[in-house]
């Protein structure tokens, strides 16, 4: 459970055939990689992990990382408050949204700077969910924690929609995994490559030609 739903290094994807995507998409990606629908059944089933895990904390500070990591945090918010409103426990949620920088000249380091207000002082004593897209060597992950831990936060947790087998990961720093995946490019689900993919609803491997 921990590693979540892993697919394994020989997993081709669906044949494109099988899926609706925008079509001017047809010549660049290689195979509908997770579909749409279940993407969203996975992030329902974070979102009863989270409720146990936080429901007793009544509110819960979420911090999105910025771009990719926005559409699994709308869905995985509205999954928290869905299932709130049927039970009774029910999880109030503020969103926050950060972007990282974590690299120089393409490679990534240990030095993080945040894009806009650095101040996160906002976190001391609150509950802290960090929301982000994918995660991969875990180096930026890693230097978000240490700097959320500044603040003084009750507590932190991590989603991530998908973990990569990366050789050089970090210890698993991710609570909630959506997805293990292979290391990859993917895209689609806000996820982008040039600013492109990111309104496709599945997530998609790129053609080797587009990742050249």
């Amino acid at each position: 459970m921990k590693r979540g739903i892993v697919l394994k290094d020989d997993w081709p994807g669906y044949s494109l055939d099988l899926f609706t995507y925008p079509e001017h998409y047809h010549e660049d990606i290689e195979s509908v990689y997770i579909p749409h629908g279940v993407i969203m059944n996975r992030v329902e089933r974070l979102a009863h992990y989270i409720m146990d895990d936080f429901g007793e904390h009544n509110n819960i500070m979420v911090l999105c990382v910025l771009k990719g990591g926005y559409k699994f945090c709308a869905d995985l918010v509205e999954f928290i408050e869905v299932l709130g409103r049927n039970s009774n426990k029910y999880l109030e949620t503020r969103v926050e949204f950060i972007r990282l920088k974590s690299y120089l000249n393409d490679q990534s380091t240990e030095e993080l700077h945040i894009i806009g207000s650095g101040d996160l002082s906002f976190l001391r004593g609150k509950s802290v969910l960090i929301v982000e897209a994918i995660v991969d060597t875990g180096k930026t992950m890693k230097a978000l924690l240490k700097h959320v831990e500044t603040f003084e936060p009750k507590m932190v947790k991590v989603a991530g929609l998908l973990v990569k087998r990366v050789p050089n990961m970090t210890e698993s720093l991710t609570d909630y995994v959506g997805f293990e995946i292979p290391n990859h490019f993917v895209v689609g689900y806000a996820l982008d490559y040039n600013e492109y993919f990111r309104d496709l609803n599945h997530i998609c491997v790129i053609t080797q030609e587009l990742g050249r």
